[in-house]
């Protein structure tokens, strides 16, 4: 069976996120984002996915690592998405992430002040990836560069847990169809199975977020139908994460979300990193 690879730091597997950075992400999410940018959004929940992962292979020791990771942004350029020391790097370790943040932000939430009210607190906040919205969405570019450092990376893990590509996109490709593109990268494989391509649209419309579907018959547009078509079927343990949050599951539902604003694209990214077999 496919998707069974046990996960451990001699056998660790990879996330590679792709980011829209074009010019349309300057426009703010169509609803459960007030005024944030997608850009600004889409920054925030990248780093703050990255400093939970870095949790999750928090141990007495350190950090071990259990995956490498790489968010490539694709707008007025195309390559990787790191700043700071981790610059133009495509893959990285997750000790490695932990230990370059470009820098730490204080940042302000609402928390309990026990008597019925809420208070400000001050937290650091950890940033590998800035927002950047500019040019047209070179997606095909992307899904190429995404290729060339997944094939490098199952080359030198020939029995790892399939590595998962999450793409992030607000619009349309202006190089031309991806639709060939993201069936190549799906195409590379290991012993344990197929490289899984899953792909987020955000919304600049108050419509409601249409998650993981399994059939592209109810989808609005041509567009929506393209994306679903790019997505892989989700493999068990993923399907039984989105069961567990509420999600009507098949065996033909895609990783895939239409129109997502804020609360969904934290709740896909959420379910679609969940670790199987983390050792």
């Amino acid at each position: 069976m496919s998707y069974q690879a046990e996960i451990s730091r001699a056998n660790p597997s990879c996330f590679l996120f792709l980011i829209d950075q074009s010019g349309s992400m300057t426009d703010t999410f169509g609803a459960g984002g007030g005024n944030k940018r997608k850009a600004d959004g889409v920054a925030d929940i990248i780093n703050r996915l990255l400093q939970n992962l870095i949790i999750k292979c928090a141990k007495s020791e350190g950090i071990r690592d259990y995956y490498h990771i790489g968010v490539i942004g694709y707008g007025a350029t195309v390559g990787s998405g790191f700043s700071g020391h981790l610059a133009g790097q495509d893959l990285s370790p997750i000790s490695m992430i932990a230990n370059s943040p470009s820098r730490i932000e204080e940042r302000t939430k609402k928390v309990d002040d026990g008597a019925g009210g809420l208070v400000d607190q001050t937290i650091k906040f950890p940033i590998w990836f800035d927002p950047v919205a500019d040019g047209g969405t070179p997606m095909c570019q992307a899904l190429d560069r995404a290729k060339s450092i997944i094939q490098n990376w199952i080359n030198g893990h020939p029995s790892c847990f399939p590595p998962i590509v999450i793409n992030i996109t607000d619009g349309e490709a202006t190089d031309g169809d991806p639709t060939e593109k993201a069936e190549e990268l799906k195409r590379l494989s290991n012993v344990d199975g197929n490289v899984l391509v899953f792909n987020i649209h955000l919304s600049s419309h108050n419509a409601i977020p249409i998650e993981f579907p399994d059939k592209e018959d109810g989808l609005p547009d041509q567009f929506a139908k393209l994306l679903f078509r790019m997505s892989s079927i989700l493999p068990t343990h993923i399907q039984n994460a989105a069961k567990q949050e509420g999600f009507r599951i098949s065996e033909a539902t895609r990783g895939f979300v239409f129109n997502a604003d804020l609360v969904s694209l934290i709740r896909f990214l959420d379910i679609g990193t969940r670790p199987s077999n983390l050792r």
